[in-house]
């Protein structure tokens, strides 16, 4: 057999091998395809804001330490990220990422770029602050500064020695702008960090008309992410912010938690002890406290047991996507 007649077999073989891998995949879950069971509900709740308040550290190392929360996420901008660093040498076991931030939300209780105002300057406004809201970033940042702005995040966190499992968007900022959102997927598989990126059924991918999930389904950004060695979610929802009594997040989540179809999910909450100081900081104290109150509920903790949910990790998923082969 002639040398020409063999490459064309060898590539022959590498599309059907191609094809068959493409076969197996559709139908699945990623949950599926990183080893679970065919029907496994597996689940991250998820707190976010790390390192903004102290009131928000306390609250989410209560909810690791004696209820659900399995993994959380830092904003690097903010005041109290040495406090929840300190935390988290003291716990290495704690699954932490960065919550990549291009927003100071908050009247009276600011903070600026990490990267500095000169570096960035299209993302700070004249306070020299990030700007207030998602649309301003839109607005006015250019996809430079967005990205030169999360590198600097990333590249402090791991300076300072801080663990780093995974990566997300504070206010859903990088998910509301394509070329934001690119840069995002670019960042996190060149530093072979896991993102949060779901398959194009996942509510992230359909909450940005337009943004998201159009470049998720016309790109197949998700296929891209998976076949660069990162683990894809199914689904991730942080609509409990909404939710804003006890009782109220408390139905909704065992709603939420009995109705959870097949897959990864990720269920985000700002767990937070809420007091005077933090209701000089945001509004948002009663729904907050109420997100710890309920991670920490014992009606709550049987229910995900009795369900037969599967906690995990984004440390987790990494390791079962390099498992993958």
């Amino acid at each position: 057999m002639s040398a020409t007649m063999l490459r064309c077999l060898g590539a022959l073989l590498a599309m059907c091998l191609m094809w068959h891998g493409m076969v197996q995949a559709a139908g699945k879950t990623y949950a599926e395809r990183l080893g679970w069971p065919e029907g496994a509900r597996v689940v991250m709740f998820h707190s976010d804001d790390l390192g903004m308040c102290l009131e928000g550290n306390r609250g989410t190392a209560k909810a690791i330490e004696g209820g659900l929360v399995t993994s959380v996420s830092t904003m690097m901008p903010c005041p109290w990220v040495p406090g929840w660093l300190a935390y988290l040498k003291a716990n290495p076991e704690v699954d932490n990422g960065l919550h990549l931030t291009l927003t100071s939300e908050w009247d009276h209780y600011r903070w600026g770029p990490v990267a500095g105002k000169p570096a960035v300057p299209s993302l700070v406004d004249q306070q020299g602050c990030l700007w207030g809201g998602v649309r301003d970033v839109i607005q006015h940042g250019t996809p430079d500064d967005v990205e030169r702005e999360i590198r600097a995040q990333i590249d402090k966190a791991l300076a300072m020695g801080m663990p780093v499992t995974h990566l997300d968007s504070h206010m859903g900022t990088l998910f509301a702008n394509p070329a934001f959102f690119e840069r995002y997927v670019t960042v996190g598989i060149e530093y072979q960090i896991p993102i949060l990126i779901t398959g194009p059924d996942g509510y992230l991918s359909n909450k940005y008309e337009g943004g998201l999930a159009k470049i998720l389904t016309a790109d197949g950004l998700h296929e891209k992410v998976w076949n660069a060695g990162l683990p894809v979610l199914d689904d991730a929802t942080g609509v409990s912010y909404s939710w804003k009594t006890h009782e109220e997040k408390k139905r909704m989540f065992m709603q939420t938690i009995r109705e959870l179809k097949p897959g990864v999910t990720e269920l985000i909450v700002h767990c937070t002890l809420q007091d005077a100081h933090f209701d000089a900081i945001s509004s948002s104290g009663a729904t907050r406290q109420a997100d710890y109150e309920v991670m920490v509920d014992p009606e709550v903790i049987q229910l995900v047991k009795d369900e037969g949910i599967i906690l995990t990790t984004w440390r987790e998923l990494k390791a079962r996507r390099d498992a993958v082969k």
